[in-house]
């Protein structure tokens, strides 16, 4: 299922957020160290994703981990998209690293920055401000919004998809379920920043759908409105 674009008159793109994690809600292995958890058949529906939408959403964390290209693989997509969708990293003070396959110039790439942050980056490498000492979500989708992207895939780590879930300013919510159990106290969770201390501040969502997808299972969830 591909993600509706946004219409031309709203203040947002439309936000889909997606991740793998193990039973336990763990991104990757103790220390942050990279956990492939997604199945085969999970990760043709992620590059299918990725070849609908019109920017993918990382943060710096994910860059300076995994070095991710956040490219489309077409052989899994089933096809290359005319436009590759351009790679967006949020990186509140200049972390990227000047080898990072994100800046490859292969494909557009953002980093939305804050002003605190004097960091240099490539001319191919377009910078948008979102915010004072951090990146801002509600001032980060609106610019993206008048730069025309209409279709974000927010693919993590741990405290962007906070950051966004907190914010509340997404549509849907697909979490891949992998057979494994990490457990630890330094695995990644999906979320990271503030803890809730009671349901008044947890955020609520909606179950939309449940399915077996290779080894693991697919949850789908929407904000509770």
């Amino acid at each position: 299922m591909a993600p509706e674009a946004a219409p031309l008159s709203s203040e947002r793109p439309v936000v889909w957020l997606n991740c793998a994690a193990s039973l336990d809600g763990r991104l990757a292995f103790a220390g942050g160290a990279r956990a492939r958890l997604s199945s085969p058949e999970d990760l043709a529906r992620v590059h299918r994703l990725r070849a609908e939408v019109d920017a993918i959403v990382v943060g710096v964390g994910t860059v300076l981990l995994d070095d991710p290209s956040l490219r489309v693989r077409g052989e899994l997509a089933g096809g290359l998209p005319r436009d590759p969708p351009t790679r967006i990293v949020l990186d509140s003070r200049g972390r990227t690293p000047p080898g990072a396959k994100v800046l490859d110039a292969t494909a557009p790439t953002l980093v939305a920055t804050t002003e605190r942050a004097r960091e240099r980056f490539p001319p191919s490498v377009r910078t948008v401000v979102a915010g004072a000492e951090r990146v801002e979500i509600p001032r980060l989708w609106a610019e993206l919004r008048r730069l025309g992207l209409r279709r974000l895939l927010v693919e993590g780590g741990s405290a962007v998809l906070a950051s966004v879930v907190r914010s509340g300013l997404f549509d849907r919510w697909t979490i891949y379920y992998a057979p494994f159990a990490i457990g630890g106290g330094t695995a990644p969770p999906v979320l990271a920043g503030p803890e809730s201390r009671n349901f008044e501040e947890a955020v609520r969502l909606q179950l939309a759908g449940l399915e077996r997808l290779g080894d693991g299972f697919l949850a789908t969830f929407l904000p509770a409105r």
